[in-house]
């Protein structure tokens, strides 16, 4: 999926996404902007998808909840696709779209992290999670601001972390009643703290190597 792109360029500033480019994709995101909603009204909604899909994971029985929040989390990515479709091909963009841009996205992260942890019985790992992945978040606007374009390499991107988290959340109930066993919340807690770690890692050098190339 893609964060709203008020603020970067159309070549190295948006994260490449080739759902944008879905007939169906473009035609909803042409209704949404005929309506009047603003791409930051888009931006805000990801966070109540985010809290409502925190909730469920916590509070609702099983498989509801870890299937809600999976749910939750599909639409928390359609509105990062379509509040960047809104602002860029539809020319909605707003003066304060760079901070719709990122801060939505780190409370929904973090909602959603954090709650996986608590669910998965391992909430420091959880905490972990989130502050990584807020991690990898910096560390691309950091490239951004010394470089000419942001990186968007993973291997735990916004996307793959939401990604590993849907399948834990299908997987994890099919699991308990098949195998007996509770292992599917507690990997993908584990995989994205450890795989944002390394994506802090692989963008870092990324950075310095083509620092160093320039210098």
């Amino acid at each position: 999926m893609v964060d709203e792109a008020s603020t970067a360029s159309e070549s190295g500033n948006r994260r490449p996404i080739a759902a944008r480019g879905n007939a169906l994709v473009q035609r909803f995101s042409t209704l949404l902007a005929r309506s009047g909603v603003s791409p930051n009204a888009i931006s805000v909604l990801s966070i109540g998808f985010a809290a409502l899909g925190a909730w469920a994971l916590l509070r609702l029985d099983w498989p509801w909840g870890p299937w809600l929040c999976a749910v939750a989390i599909v639409l928390r990515l359609l509105c990062n696709l379509f509040d960047g479709l809104v602002a860029v091909e539809h020319g909605r963009k707003t003066p304060t779209g760079v901070l719709y841009n990122e801060v939505p996205d780190r409370l929904a992260d973090s909602l959603f992290l954090i709650a996986l942890g608590y669910a998965a019985g391992l909430p420091w790992c959880g905490w972990l999670a989130a502050l990584l992945a807020a991690l990898t978040a910096y560390v691309r606007t950091l490239g951004g601001t010394v470089l000419d374009s942001q990186d968007f390499r993973g291997p735990m991107a916004k996307p793959h972390r939401m990604w590993l988290m849907v399948a834990a959340c299908v997987a994890a109930p099919l699991e308990a009643w098949f195998a007996g066993t509770g292992y599917a919340l507690r990997a993908a807690v584990v995989l994205v703290a450890a795989g944002s770690a390394l994506t802090c890692w692989t963008r870092l050098r990324a950075i310095a190597n083509r620092l160093r190339e320039a210098a």
